[in-house]
């Protein structure tokens, strides 16, 4: 069974092909917060780097991220930080 962490990774490059997708689960980091579930898998970081989001502003790029999680947030994902840049931006290009 996969973990949420990869069903993240693979829906993001699914959604941006050839996207560099790094997912981190920081769930024990809100332990008692809101949202948060003892068996973890609801607070994520995700860094995704593609040349998909050019000429995107901060916003589309996020919402086109939120859209392709759908199932996740419907699921128990609580909380996502997104950090969202095309290779130039990440020093990559």
């Amino acid at each position: 069974m996969q973990t949420r962490s990869e069903r993240i990774r693979q829906a993001l490059e699914a959604a941006f092909p050839s996207a560099r997708v790094e997912v981190r689960d920081d769930s024990h980091r809100h332990a008692g917060h809101a949202g948060a579930r003892p068996e973890g898998e609801t607070h994520f970081s995700v860094l995704a780097v593609s040349p998909a989001f050019a000429g995107l502003s901060r916003l589309a790029r996020s919402r086109a991220a939120h859209a392709a999680l759908e199932a996740e947030f419907g699921g128990g994902l609580h909380a996502l930080s997104l950090r969202l840049l095309t290779p130039e931006e990440a020093g990559e290009g």
